[in-house]
């Protein structure tokens, strides 16, 4: 199975392959696997870190220890600092920026690549605005520009805004959840939605899905209602081989009743056949 998508009384809901892995087993931020996603019009993710000189790396963590075999944290390194840089696992070179700019010409249109920007505006600045408008500006809708810092999100729309535009505002409300209630959640997502950054897309973790709707507030049709969609984050099955547990088939059921356009997973095949079988029985 693909792992594009699985489809529930007729509503379907995409896939989406977590920094770049189809599967768990795939090494992380693959490139392969984004070529593959490319030919087969998948939805995927990569995280993004600003380097020195405003260019971006595909990395995660704001220091190099933990995914590579450099030192240091990524903001303070230019482009021929890291060149020799490889993935911890499989000795990899590192992807940057500017390799994403040339490999999006050839996506398949039905393919969405996000970019999960995971510095503050504060640290990317104007020059990191301009080094995505020099290598995306002719880009079309196959880029989605997602962070948790609103105001990076307004500066990519001022900048960039043939772009669509996601936010995740979960920590957020996961904190006023548990300091004001849902009410304040209500008001606060609506805030957001409305707000000057215009999204797109609307990025969630599953678990605070299920607990809203099951304490009375469906924050997907929340979102559609104002023409926006919904990625669930982040689902992966324990066991991709045996399919969903009773547990996990429980959650992942009331997900899917909750009618999200999307959700995250680091095992997008294994999900999709595990829905088959339940499905059939």
């Amino acid at each position: 199975m693909a792992g594009l998508k699985i489809e529930s009384d007729g509503h379907p809901v995409r896939l989406k392959w977590h920094r770049l892995r189809r599967q768990l087993s795939d090494p992380l931020f693959s490139l392969d696997v984004m070529r593959t996603g490319f030919a087969l019009g998948a939805s995927m993710e990569l995280d993004l870190r600003v380097r020195g000189d405003g260019g971006f790396v595909v990395l995660h963590d704001e220091e190099l220890e933990g995914e590579t075999t450099g030192r240091g944290r990524i903001s303070g390194k230019i482009l021929d600092e890291l060149r020799n840089t490889r993935m911890r696992d499989g000795e990899r070179p590192l992807t940057f920026s500017e390799d994403l700019a040339a490999m999006l010409q050839s996506a398949h249109p039905d393919a969405l690549l996000q970019f999960d920007m995971k510095d503050e505006y504060e640290a990317i600045g104007n020059k990191g605005i301009e080094h995505l408008a020099a290598h995306l500006q002719d880009m079309s809708a196959s880029v989605i520009v997602s962070g948790h810092c609103l105001d990076l999100i307004v500066a990519v729309r001022q900048k960039l805004p043939h772009l669509l535009r996601g936010i995740d505002p979960t920590d957020k409300l996961v904190d006023i959840y548990r300091q004001e209630g849902l009410r304040a959640v209500e008001k606060s997502l609506l805030a957001d939605i409305s707000g000057p950054t215009e999204p797109d897309t609307i990025y969630l973790q599953w678990s605070l899905l299920l607990q809203a709707a099951h304490d009375g507030l469906d924050m997907v049709s929340l979102c559609q209602s104002q023409g926006k969609r919904v990625d669930a984050w982040t689902f992966t099955l324990k066991n991709p081989a045996g399919g969903f547990s009773d547990a996990e088939w429980h959650d992942f059921s009331a997900l899917m009743a909750l009618k999200p356009d999307q959700i995250t997973t680091d095992e997008a095949p294994a999900t999709e056949r595990a829905w088959s079988m339940r499905l059939a029985g």
